[in-house]
């Protein structure tokens, strides 16, 4: 028999808002998080706006000491470190000491880290002076970079590792740890996933003309997912967490619990069938889709809320035509749907737990956020839904489920369902 998994910890740095209570108020409240770089436009990019967090010293030294600081220069393990060990507090756990406690891990992905540290060691080498890159090059430039900093603040002594999936890691991520904790093999992991932020992250992007550009001097209104007049999306950075817990465990200490994973899937389309390395399998989709309902346990009706992925793109409608087939729901009977990106913009390998994060968040405090920019709803999405589906304003109502997906270059998807728990 397969053990219920709960959500007992939340964590977030967010390019509206840093820590949960500030998250929550700002989702709300339709807060946008995304604003002109100067960087960017000194660089002659053609989008000259993004997203990122409001980490301010005072923050970096509630997590951090002034020699940590000192040799950190990689945004994704500070945002990580943040998102994790808030997570870990907000869940009420403590911190192993003697040895490590065998029962707790972590899985935190990423998908770009430590870019800055690359640059700054490429020219260290370059110029001779490779006994002057410090001793973090390699725990701020590894993929596993962030988890292992976490596995070690926190005295972790299961499964500690990382994955990358593109825009789907943090979903998947979250996957992996609820399967995890589900099968027995441990009772609570902190999940998650992060990116760091800047030129050298978005200038490939930038290159390939998927971002806006015609929004530099009115920056919040450049990210409009769902909307007729999306042009790309816009670059975004940070971290989101959350600690699964078996429900045995977080009954047994008490702790508050907001809410269940029900289950989910992960899949692929092959580049096949339509799909290439930044374009999604419409049947992959669509049966991620299916098979996360399947393995959850309830019906298409079931379903409130999806949290979508919903880039800002020209795959807005295609993404909306596969929820409506898979769910086999349309018109007036969709589910209400929205998009965070249209408030902090794409987060990258981070998108995918900031998403999960203002998910629960949703769940837990009976609420859908708005989704911004979208007035103009595009015509293809609009002959499938009913626009009042979208909320463009704060909606308080009861939520009981919640369909939370992402998609990421390399055709590879993630689709998690999350409930109201039940006793």
């Amino acid at each position: 028999m397969r053990n219920r998994v709960v959500i007992t910890g939340l964590g977030v740095a967010a390019p509206n808002a840093v820590g949960i209570p500030s998250f929550s108020a700002a989702i709300k409240e339709g807060k946008s998080g995304i604003s002109f770089l100067q960087d960017l436009a000194d660089l002659t990019f053609s989008c000259q706006v993004g997203g990122i967090p409001p980490v301010t010293e005072a923050i970096k030294h509630q997590y951090f000491t002034e020699l940590q600081l000192r040799q950190l220069n990689s945004s994704g393990v500070v945002y990580g470190v943040i998102a994790g060990v808030e997570a870990w507090q907000n869940a009420g756990l403590p911190i192993a000491t003697d040895e490590p406690d065998w029962e707790n891990g972590v899985i935190f992905g990423t998908g770009v880290l430590g870019v800055d540290k690359f640059r700054e060691s490429i020219y260290k080498v370059d110029q001779g002076q490779v006994r002057r890159l410090g001793s973090t090059v390699v725990l701020q430039t590894m993929t596993s970079g962030v988890s292992a900093y976490l596995g070690g603040i926190l005295g972790c002594g299961n499964q500690i590792t990382a994955n990358s999936s593109a825009c789907a890691t943090g979903t998947e991520a979250l996957l992996l740890a609820y399967d995890r904790i589900a099968n027995g093999n441990a009772t609570r992991i902190l999940s998650g996933s992060c990116n760091d932020h800047g030129p050298y992250v978005w200038g490939g992007f930038d290159a390939m003309r998927v971002m806006p550009y015609q929004y530099n001097d009115s920056p919040q209104q450049a990210s409009r997912p769902m909307s007729a007049s999306a042009s790309g999306f816009v670059p975004g950075s940070g971290a989101g967490a959350l600690v699964l817990e078996s429900l045995d465990s977080a009954l047994a200490r008490n702790a508050h619990i907001y809410g269940e994973v029900l289950g989910g899937h992960i899949n692929s389309g092959g580049q096949r069938g339509g799909g290439s390395m930044t374009a999604p399998n419409a049947v992959a989709v669509k049966r991620c889709i299916q098979k996360a309902v399947e393995q959850a346990g309830i019906q298409e009706k079931d379903i409130d809320l999806i949290d979508g992925h919903l880039t800002a793109t020209s795959k807005d409608a295609a993404e909306i035509t596969a929820w409506s087939e898979a769910l086999q729901r349309s018109g007036a009977d969709f589910p209400y749907i929205n998009s965070l990106k249209s408030m902090v913009g794409h987060c990258l390998s981070a998108a995918g737990s900031i998403e999960c994060v203002a998910a629960v968040l949703e769940l837990s405090e009976d609420f859908i956020y708005p989704s911004l920019n979208c007035e103009d709803l595009h015509p293809d999405i609009s002959a499938i839904i009913a626009p009042d589906r979208i909320p463009h304003q704060l909606i308080q109502r009861p939520i009981n489920v919640i369909a939370k997906a992402n998609f990421g270059f390399g055709d590879v998807n993630a689709c998690v369902i999350f409930r109201k728990f039940q006793p």
